[in-house]
């Protein structure tokens, strides 16, 4: 406990530097921006704003990235309550209960439950990630080759497992994401493979174009072919105050959305918006007041609110002890400290103390920011929404331009972005989520080199990953997985709960 605590105070220390509390807060209003902002997102945010990380320090860059992600959580409720127009896919939720509960009067409420369960939520899921990071970490130590490869299939399985649409699409995305991260060099024979005779591509495929065409290019021009949502606030927002009932009402559903967050969070492909789906109709289930849902349930924002934020915050955990990504952000994420030189993993902890205890302080300092800014700005928020995108998009698409040619001022990643927006553009039209293939294509090269070693040391014996307890385990769950979702009902009941 006392080295938990003096970790922790180190931590605060680098989070409360002049750089990291700017770092905190610029990231924290830029996520509660395009949370507010409809159909942009972290994930095509953080993709684009990766190559600014570059000039930063690794603390610096992942303190501010990490504001990004769960400010946006915050920032999707306020239009999701005030114009039903949720900003975030998480907030989709919200508007079911929060905008019933705006028309009736009680916009402030709902907006004050939404900010008050979200800081509680993400409180105590940084308190999870401050004490079972360490623990996690010493449990990974023990892990061999072996281990480390079956952990990382079960991960990719997983996010096929829970990636909306089809199933086989989704494998087909994570294989595809593998064979683009074995592109370059093969590290132990000097060897190019998949080359095919262009110099540019002998250090691999660049994580900046991928993730940047994917997610952030492809986004914009699905942006512009759909018609722009331009609502006006016709409710006043009336009084920020909770009665003392909606009070009462709001603190068991808090609790659970909390505890759902944070469980549904650690899981690879799990997240923000399985969290706060699970926490709806977890509520629908169990709240006393389930008859008023559809009506303005407060329950509905509650749950949903504090689940969604309590996801984003323990998506940390596999990422800083495992090196894992667990969700598309997390992969961004991976991608941020590999193009700083660090690998994300067990001994991170001992190697990059000032980031992972800096990060985990740098949550408590974000999520209290959040809370200030957010109800008093509520104005300024929705005003944003009067922006036209014809008037966005231009100046992204050029920040976007320079800041892939800077980082190796060689015009060939601005092609690959491109390249790889019209596969991402494509990828969405034939409904293939990206998500599976940037996790694949982080995950790749480390489950090669993982492959590689453990059949090295079992002399070429492929049972080594069944005579190990770990990893037979854990191929076990993955095969289990694969098996369930190859049921015809499970199926279909995947399906059906996708689509409501």
């Amino acid at each position: 406990m006392e080295t938990l605590i003096g970790n922790l105070a180190h931590g605060f220390g680098v989070a409360i530097s002049f750089t990291n509390l700017g770092a905190a807060l610029l990231g924290a209003l830029i996520g509660t921006a395009i949370g507010v902002l409809p159909g942009i997102g972290p994930v095509a945010t953080i993709s684009l704003l990766l190559p600014i990380t570059f000039g930063m320090s690794a603390t610096t860059a992942i303190i501010m990235l990490a504001g990004i992600f769960y400010g946006a959580q915050y920032g999707g409720s306020t239009t999701a309550i005030l114009l039903n127009l949720p900003g975030e896919v998480s907030s989709v939720v919200t508007t079911l209960e929060g905008y019933k509960m705006a028309r009736n009067g009680r916009a402030g409420a709902a907006l004050t439950t939404a900010a008050l369960g979200s800081f509680f939520a993400g409180t105590v899921a940084t308190v999870l990630v401050a004490a079972s990071g360490p623990l996690l970490t010493q449990v990974a130590l023990s892990f061999g080759p072996a281990d480390y490869f079956s952990l990382m299939l079960l991960g990719l399985i997983i996010a096929s497992v829970l990636a909306q649409g089809s199933i086989v699409k989704a494998i087909g995305m994570v294989v595809v994401g593998v064979a683009l991260g074995l592109v370059g060099t093969d590290v132990q024979t000097g060897q190019q493979r998949f080359t095919f005779g262009i110099p540019e591509l002998s250090d691999g495929i660049g994580f900046v174009p991928v993730a940047m065409g994917m997610f952030g290019i492809a986004e914009i021009v699905l942006n512009l072919e759909r018609p722009e949502a331009r609502s006006v606030l016709s409710t006043k927002v009336g009084s920020l105050y909770l009665t003392r009932e909606e009070f009462k009402r709001s603190i068991a559903p808090v609790l659970r959305g909390t505890v759902v967050g944070s469980v549904l969070g650690i899981l690879p492909g799990g997240g923000a918006s399985l969290a706060a789906f699970g926490s709806y109709m977890m509520e629908r289930k169990l709240s006393r007041y389930r008859h008023q849902f559809g009506n303005g349930a407060i329950e509905g924002v509650a749950g949903p609110e504090s689940a969604n934020n309590a996801a984003a915050q323990t998506s940390f955990i596999p990422l800083l002890t495992l090196g894992i990504p667990s969700n598309a952000v997390m992969a961004l994420m991976v991608g941020a400290l590999i193009i700083q030189g660090i690998q994300p993993g067990p001994r991170m902890v001992e190697a990059q103390p000032d980031l992972f205890w800096g990060l985990i302080a740098s949550m408590w300092v974000g999520n209290l920011m959040l809370l200030v800014i957010n109800l008093p700005m509520i104005g300024m928020w929705v005003s944003l929404l009067k922006v036209p995108y014809k008037y966005m998009y231009p100046s992204i698409l050029v920040f976007c331009s320079i800041g892939v040619y800077s980082l190796n001022n060689n015009v060939f990643d601005v092609y690959m972005t491109i390249l790889f927006s019209v596969f991402g553009y494509l990828c969405n039209k034939l409904r293939m989520e990206a998500a599976p293939l940037l996790i694949g294509f982080v995950l790749g090269p480390m489950m090669e080199e993982h492959l590689r070693r453990a059949m090295l040391l079992s002399r070429g014996d492929a049972m080594v990953f069944l005579q190990r307890p770990i990893s037979a385990t854990l191929l076990g769950i993955g095969a289990a997985a694969l098996l369930a979702m190859a049921l015809p009902s499970l199926r279909k009941g995947k399906n059906a709960a996708m689509a409501e």
